[in-house]
C-alpha cells in the first residue's frame, strides 16, 4: 500500500513537471511574429548588442532558416539562449504535386496542424506563386472548392510569407511575382496579409516589387476604401464573374451586403486616388454568366472605366454543378469589352491537371494528394 502511495505520488509529479515544460513552451515567441524592436528587446535583455537583430532577421526573412542551429554567425550561447525564449517554428510538407506544365502544388502544415495550399509556376526565368491568406474560406462562392470547405483560421504574416520562402527554395529560384489567390479573402484577413505583402516587398525580405504582389478580393467595400490608402504600388484584383446583381448574389453569397452599384463607385475612388488599373477577374460559367445579358451588362460595369478583365474558363471541381464556357465564347467575351474600350485576356489556367488552379484549391486536401 505504502509502494502504491509512492507511485501515485511520483506520477503527480511527473505530470507537474510535463505541465510546467509545457507552460514554459507556450510562453515562447514564434520568432517570426516578433518586430523589430520586440527583437531588439530581447537580445539587449541577453547582453547582446543591436547589430545581432538584423543578423538574425536576415537569416529567417532571407535566408528562410528553418532552426535555431542554421543560424551559424551567432554565437552557440545566443542561439541556445533565443531558443529558451522563443520558437522558430516552420512548415512541413503534407504532399506534393508537379504538373505537366511545371507547376507545384504543395499542401504545408504549420506548426499547430493546421495545412494550407500554394502553387508555384515556373515560365522561363520567372516564377510566380500563388499563396493562401487563411485556411480555408468563409465566402462560400458556389463554383469555389475552398469555399465548400469553410474557414479554419486566419493565418499570421509570417505563415504567408513562408508559403512564398517554401516555394523559391524547393525550386532553388527567385520569385518574381506573388498573387494572393490562393485559400481564402486576403480583406478578412487584412492586417497580417498588408504586414506579408510589405516583407516579400522589402529589400531586407523577399525583394519582389510592390507591382509584382497582386491581392485578390471577392470585394470587400471597406478595405479596398482602406487599400486604397495605402503609400505602395500593390496591385489589386476583384473577383467580378458577374455584372448582373442576382447572378453575382448566387455565385458569390459572401459579398451580397456590399451592391454592384456600391462595388463600382468604390472602383472609381480606388482608381481616381491611386491611378493604378485595377483587374476585373470574371470566371465564365455555362448558361450562367456568358449569356448575351450577362456580356451586355459586364461591358456596361467596364465601359469608360481604367480596368482589364481577366477572363478565366473556369476550372474542373468535383462535385460542382456548374461548367466552363467554351473557347469560342470566351473570345467573344474578349471582342466585346474590345469594341468598347476594355482590355480584356483570357488567362492561360496553370496547374489545373493537379487541382492547382483558379478555384480548385481545398482545406481537406492531403487524403486526394497522396492517393
Amino acid at each position: 500500500m505504502q509502494d502504491a502511495n509512492i507511485k501515485t505520488t511520483s506520477s503527480e509529479g511527473d505530470d507537474a513537471e510535463k505541465s510546467a515544460s509545457s507552460a514554459k513552451a507556450q510562453a515562447r515567441r514564434e520568432l517570426r511574429d516578433l518586430s523589430h524592436g520586440e527583437l531588439v528587446e530581447i537580445l539587449e535583455q541577453l547582453g547582446q548588442p543591436k547589430f545581432r537583430a538584423k543578423q538574425i532577421e536576415d537569416w529567417i526573412w532571407v535566408k528562410n532558416a528553418q532552426s535555431f542551429d542554421d543560424m551559424t554567425n551567432l554565437p552557440k550561447s545566443l542561439r541556445a539562449s533565443l531558443a529558451e525564449r522563443c520558437v522558430l517554428g516552420g512548415t512541413t510538407v503534407a504532399a506534393q504535386q508537379v504538373s505537366t506544365d511545371g507547376s507545384r502544388k504543395y499542401l504545408l502544415r504549420f506548426d499547430d496542424g493546421v495545412a494550407v495550399e500554394c502553387v508555384g509556376m515556373p515560365s522561363g526565368n520567372r516564377l510566380a506563386v500563388c499563396a493562401s491568406t487563411q485556411a480555408g474560406c468563409g465566402m462560400k462562392c458556389a463554383f469555389c472548392a475552398t469555399g465548400a470547405s469553410g474557414l479554419t483560421r486566419n493565418l499570421t504574416a509570417s505563415e504567408i510569407y513562408e508559403q512564398v520562402m517554401h516555394v523559391r527554395d524547393d525550386f532553388n529560384t527567385r520569385v518574381t511575382s506573388v498573387v494572393l489567390m490562393g485559400q481564402g479573402e486576403p480583406f478578412m484577413n487584412y492586417d497580417a496579409t498588408l504586414e506579408a505583402l510589405r516583407r516579400l516587398n522589402s529589400p531586407e525580405g523577399a525583394g519582389i516589387g510592390a507591382r509584382h504582389l497582386t491581392v485578390s478580393t471577392s470585394g470587400v467595400i471597406p478595405m479596398i476604401k482602406r487599400f486604397a490608402n495605402e503609400p505602395e504600388q500593390f496591385t489589386l484584383a476583384v473577383s467580378l464573374h458577374s455584372a448582373v446583381q442576382r447572378t453575382r448574389d448566387m455565385l458569390m453569397p459572401g459579398v451580397k451586403k456590399w451592391s454592384l452599384l456600391h462595388l463600382y463607385d468604390i472602383m472609381g475612388e480606388y482608381v481616381d486616388k491611386t491611378g493604378r488599373r485595377p483587374t476585373y477577374e470574371y470566371a465564365l460559367i455555362k448558361g450562367v454568366n456568358d449569356t448575351e445579358d450577362e456580356l451586355a451588362a459586364l461591358c456596361d460595369f467596364c465601359r469608360d472605366n481604367l480596368a482589364h478583365v481577366n477572363i478565366i474558363k473556369l476550372n474542373d471541381v468535383k462535385g460542382s454543378r456548374f461548367q466552363p464556357s467554351s473557347d469560342a465564347r470566351a473570345g467573344e467575351f474578349v471582342r466585346r469589352l474590345a469594341s468598347v474600350g476594355v482590355e480584356a485576356t483570357i488567362r492561360n489556367s496553370r496547374g489545373s491537371d493537379i487541382d492547382a488552379a483558379c478555384g480548385q484549391l481545398r482545406q481537406i486536401v492531403e487524403r486526394n494528394l497522396k492517393e
